[in-house]
């Protein structure tokens, strides 16, 4: 092929997908920035409706009335709970079964990877998990949007591709120098797997921070409920009336608005500290070098 032709069919490519990505970005956007400009609108031009380019008629009453509201607070408080608790528990238990997992001496190796492999494959479904999370008394309990779901079969592969690659060299050298498995755990193998530990958090954080299925059908009491929990409820008009009662300048759709953006926040701000070390945990297992 001639080589100015390969120049500006490779320029042209690069050109059209560097568009269709910015297209792309575009419309990903858009429905954020779009509750963003809702949130910061007064009542009048909220009820207009329509597209959102920019607040109209600037104003932060709908999050005067979200932020001075006691529910928020308290569902703040249970998710960040649920999802710091969860999220620890998770990344622990599943490095806990990964690990001996790729360890050739452990007895019945391959009859618990087939074991976990199964429950990918098949789940006792939504009746039976019910009546299981009833009879352990997690009816009604923040305990019940953790532990049922702690160690997830996906979760589980995914590190042991990862341990896979770690020298055996090391472990080798602290068994000869008197480390027991679980200090070699501990000290050599947990800290050098930070990118899939990082990655595993991140997908369990965001997760449990977004849970709304469990949540509907565990919770009950309202000192109990969710982010997602609450946001069902103003967007149902349950509790809109009592949080705009103080406030007339802020519709409902600005407040619900509001809302999803407040609920949003925690975990737009954990993604950069994360984000360097999720396509290392994810990919690095995947080739063994």
């Amino acid at each position: 092929m001639n080589p100015i032709g390969a120049h500006w069919s490779g320029r042209l490519f690069d050109t059209l997908n560097a568009v269709l990505l910015i297209l792309v970005a575009l419309v990903t956007f858009y429905p954020l920035w779009h509750e963003v400009s809702l949130s910061l609108s007064s009542m009048e031009e909220a009820m207009r409706g329509g597209a959102f380019w920019w607040p109209r008629d600037f104003t932060i009453s709908a999050y005067q009335t979200v932020l001075g509201s006691e529910y928020i607070w308290v569902a703040y408080g249970n998710s960040i709970f649920t999802t710091v608790v969860g999220t620890l528990l998770t990344v622990l238990m599943t490095a806990a079964l990964a690990y001996p997992l790729t360890k050739g001496e452990m007895p019945a190796q391959r009859i618990i990877l087939l074991l976990i492999l199964f429950t990918m494959l098949f789940s006792g479904g939504m009746i039976p998990t019910y009546l299981l999370v009833k009879s352990l008394g997690l009816i009604n309990s923040l305990w019940s949007l953790i532990l049922p779901t702690a160690v997830s079969a996906f979760n589980v592969i995914i590190m042991i591709s990862f341990f896979r690659t770690l020298p055996l060299e090391l472990e080798d050298s602290a068994m000869i120098d008197g480390a027991n498995p679980l200090r070699i755990f501990a000290s050599i193998v947990l800290p050098l797997s930070k990118p899939v530990l990082a990655t595993v958090a991140l997908w369990e954080a965001v997760g449990i921070w977004n849970n709304y299925l469990q949540a509907l059908i565990y919770l009950n009491d309202k000192s109990k409920y969710t982010l997602p929990l609450l946001l069902r409820d103003v967007i149902n008009g349950q509790v809109t009336a009592r949080m705009t009662g103080e406030l007339t300048g802020a519709s409902v759709d600005s407040v619900v608005a509001a809302t999803i953006i407040v609920a949003m926040v925690p975990i737009l701000c954990v993604y950069p500290f994360l984000q360097k070390y999720f396509v290392k945990g994810v990919m690095i297992g995947s080739v063994k070098s």
